[in-house]
């Protein structure tokens, strides 16, 4: 069985997290969805838990972050290419994100970051398979 990953992150207001990924091209999986949380499917094997931050906090005894004022994950997606990544930037820009720094372009390498209307960071990114293949 291949493995998965569920990445959860506490939200303000769910119903515009919703909005703002789906906006990226993703989708809900309405089956893992309630008025407390949406599962956003970005692969068959990556999946986004919003979850309102009232809810998010009965899954731990520390206090939960302000990803808008500190950053304590990044979570880098594969593109199929530079335009993918162009493409989810500016998807995210139009919805309402930020881009908290600028491209980089290693050559071998191209990415760019964005942040969700929480502050969380993403970081698409487009490597050469050449590279990547050692």
């Amino acid at each position: 069985m291949n493995k998965m990953i569920f990445v959860n992150l506490p939200v303000a207001d769910v119903a515009k997290s919703r909005v703002f990924y789906q906006a990226l091209g993703f989708t809900i999986n309405e089956a893992f969805s309630n008025a407390d949380g949406a599962c956003v499917v970005i692969s068959p094997q990556i999946y986004v838990m919003i979850l309102q931050r009232d809810f998010f906090k009965t899954f731990t005894a520390l206090p939960v972050g302000d990803a808008s004022a500190a950053v304590s994950s990044l979570c880098a997606l594969s593109c199929e290419g530079r335009g993918d990544v162009d493409a989810m930037i500016s998807a995210a820009l139009a919805a309402g994100g930020g881009e908290p720094v600028p491209a980089r372009d290693l050559g071998f390498m191209y990415n760019r970051s964005f942040t969700d209307l929480d502050g969380h960071m993403f970081e698409p990114f487009w490597m050469d398979p050449a590279a990547a293949n050692g």
